[in-house]
């Protein structure tokens, strides 16, 4: 069948409207071909409370318990009676050792899903304030699709009447010092082979969207029978510059924007675009394409850590505290600034995007048309319960949801960088999260009026690309010394319109930060919130193996632990007291041992290193990568490698420069110095491991001795 469609239109005169019709018969031969082979039936389905994990042998099991009870029921002998207890005792081994394998499978084939996870341990403890909630009967898909519709068309038109109210000088003054021309372009993409599409394919999650012809884990096993057919659709598209219409169709699923809101109110979902498999491939293969371009090219923005690989929220929050550390050591006040953007995604302009990868990235030729055909003609429809609405045109912004989206948004976002660069503010992005900081002298109170001029000029940039900052939920912390952030509050109300924070602690990229920098307000939420999981998991622990209550320990409480630990370096002892204690207590559940015994000896039998430990190691493991180029170039900067004025035994030795900072709390919590500190400290093998899976097994094996070692 597949042979036929190929034959039936050549690859080399393939127009927009053959392509088209190409594809709809490839994905049609895919749908009817599944379809005869298992065709879809309706069931009615009785509800059945039967355990999910009662098979065929606890079932023959129970059967002879009941017969031998009946018979002594019957008789009355000892002998019936024994042989029904043993029956009986038999039957409960069974069905508990069902069980535990019924949720062993289920852990394995999830333990990437925490969400799958949260939802199946709070089933099972009938923990109803954590049951994730479900979309409420009473809203149908229609109405979610007029407020998603609605929400960016009342942005654009609010925008629409603020744009002319702009002074055009201004205007241009921040588009010109933001446009940066580049000389190297990307003209066509390249076709790719088999192999690399099957690797593509492999790597793909096995998701499976209401569009696509068959499920994707069926398409991935009878790849090998199809491949010549997607990869003439794959390198069809690259080399036309044009995207099938079949594949410019998304399903969207309202996601709850947090499990704490209320689900009544559309206000509190966010659209998520699923998209056809086999369109989300043809992405990967563009995606990589393009990386390697901006990577060559150096396209990227060096403080933009969202979607680039090496570059996490953790690497981001580092740098970011790292500089606010240093300026507190020097007697300095900073003003952190976290400008927050209304449905960011949704509102970008395609022509403007357009513009900037032409002009800024260098994209021309038959890409830059596949990228015009990709932002043109797009629908979306929402389904939820069960039910679609009806079919829109997008006109504005890029999928979430999508493998391409996000890349694109950062690309429309570059400007950015230029423009706060040119007020000299410290910055960093991640994604459409950007936070600014200025660290003043008590008595610079001028300097304040340059962060106005900054957040004007990102107002004015973001209102001519038609971005929303919403001044409500960007916030303002003044970091430092009490009483001289006080008396900077008082002469501080708002930065142009947005309000200082009243509150002690503000959230940035999901850690808690305080005026202080302690992060005590983060460890306390992360201890609070790992007890609760340690309780719902202390509840179903006789029913699972206990490789399996490891893997739910790690994926709910040292995931929690682990999560830009780094930031907690040198921290009082005090303050990672409770985070050891969570550990301990995880530690304790897992082996099964009780409070008054020693917690050491459990630890190292489950190979886990103390909390303390643990930032050490993540410290240590970033600095590697720093190293090796593996790292942001932000994290780069901040280590210097030692080299000695004259010929020593040392400078061989991989060492690094320790900065000369003072003795202050808050200037030895900083990551150049202690990064530095840390690393001279490791013995010569560990620091010249060749691969990083190498290091971290004698890094690990390093610190366990050391921590073990020390405690006995």
């Amino acid at each position: 069948m597949f042979s036929n469609i190929l034959d039936k239109y050549s690859q080399s005169t393939l127009s927009p409207v053959d392509n088209d019709q190409f594809v709809n018969d490839t994905m049609q031969a895919l749908r009817g071909t599944l379809d005869a082979v298992a065709p879809l039936k309706l069931k009615l389905v009785r509800q059945n409370r039967v355990a999910p994990w009662f098979n065929a042998e606890t079932r023959s099991l129970k059967q002879i318990t009941r017969k031998l009870e009946r018979k002594w029921r019957r008789s009355g002998s000892e002998h019936s009676l024994n042989a029904w207890k043993c029956s009986l005792l038999s039957y409960k081994k069974s069905l508990r050792k069902a069980r535990t394998q019924y949720y062993s499978t289920l852990i394995a084939e999830n333990a990437n899903n925490p969400r799958f996870l949260f939802s199946t341990i709070a089933r099972l403890t009938s923990s109803h304030s954590s049951v994730e909630p479900h979309i409420p009967a009473t809203i149908s898909s229609e109405d979610f699709l007029q407020f998603f519709d609605n929400k960016i068309s009342n942005i654009r038109q609010k925008l629409n009447v603020v744009i002319p109210t702009i002074d055009p000088k201004q205007a241009e003054v921040v588009e010109i010092k933001a446009s940066i021309e580049t000389s190297v372009t990307l003209d066509c993409f390249t076709a790719v082979d088999q192999a690399e599409i099957a690797s593509v394919i492999t790597s793909s999650k096995t998701s499976t969207c209401l569009l696509d012809p068959i499920p994707t884990k069926l398409f991935k096993e009878i790849f090998p029978l199809i491949s010549e057919s997607i990869l003439t659709i794959i390198n069809t598209s690259l080399e036309t510059g044009y995207v099938p219409q079949s594949f410019k169709y998304a399903v969207v699923k309202p996601l709850l924007k947090k499990p704490s809101l209320d689900p009544d109110i559309l206000a509190n979902y966010r659209p998520i675009s699923n998209l056809p498999f086999i369109s989300k491939i043809l992405e990967r293969v563009v995606v990589k394409q393009l990386q390697c371009h901006l990577q060559d090219n150096n396209h990227f923005e060096d403080f933009q850590s969202g979607f680039r690989p090496h570059h996490s929220t953790e690497t981001a929050l580092v740098r970011v505290t790292n500089d606010l550390l240093l300026a507190s050591e020097k007697g300095l006040i900073s003003i952190l600034v976290l400008l927050d953007l209304s449905a960011a995604f949704d509102t970008i302009d395609h022509s403007i995007l357009l513009q900037r990868l032409e002009h800024d990235i260098g994209i021309r030729g038959s890409a830059l048309q596949w990228f015009e055909s990709y932002l043109s003609d797009r629908y979306q429809f929402v389904n939820v319960n069960g039910q679609s609405s009806h079919c829109t045109r997008v006109s504005y912004g890029v999928p979430q949801g999508s493998v391409l989206g996000p890349i694109l948004f950062t690309l429309y976002m570059l400007p950015l960088g230029n423009i706060i660069r040119k007020h000299s503010i410290n910055f960093h992005c991640y994604a459409d999260d950007t936070q600014l900081y200025l660290s003043i002298k008590p008595d610079q109170n001028d300097h304040l009026e340059k962060l106005n001029s900054c957040i004007r000029d990102i107002k004015t940039w973001m209102t001519i690309n038609y971005l929303l900052l919403n001044p409500e939920k960007t916030e303002v912390m003044i970091l430092g010394p009490k009483h001289l952030r006080d008396a900077l509050s008082d002469q501080i109300v708002s930065l142009d319109g947005v309000n200082v924070a009243s509150n002690s602690s503000v959230r940035n990229l999901g850690v808690l930060f305080d005026q202080d920098l302690s992060f005590k307000a983060h460890i306390s939420q992360a201890c609070k919130t790992a007890f609760f999981h340690l309780r719902n998991i202390a509840r179903i622990r006789n029913m699972l193996s206990k490789s399996d209550a490891e893997k739910l320990i790690h994926a709910f409480v040292t995931s929690r632990l682990d999560y830009c630990n780094s930031l907690l370096i040198a921290c009082p002892k005090s303050s990672l007291k409770s985070f050891q204690l969570v550990q301990n207590a995880a530690a304790r559940l897992l082996a099964g041992t009780s409070r008054r015994e020693h917690i050491t000896p459990v630890l190292a039998s489950l190979h886990w290193l103390p909390v303390e430990s643990r930032i050490k190691f993540k410290i240590l493991l970033l600095t590697y990568k720093a190293l090796n180029g593996v790292a942001p170039s932000y994290i780069r900067d901040l280590i210097v490698p030692y080299q000695p004025i004259r010929t020593l035994r040392s400078q061989n030795a991989g060492l690094l420069v320790v900065p000369r900072i003072s003795k202050s709390t808050v200037g030895g919590r900083t990551f150049s110095h202690q990064a530095p500190v840390l690393w001279n400290k490791l013995p010569a093998h560990v620091r010249e491991a060749s691969t990083v899976s190498t290091f971290k097994t004698s890094l690990k094996t390093f610190l366990f001795g050391q921590a073990f070692c020390q405690a006995s």
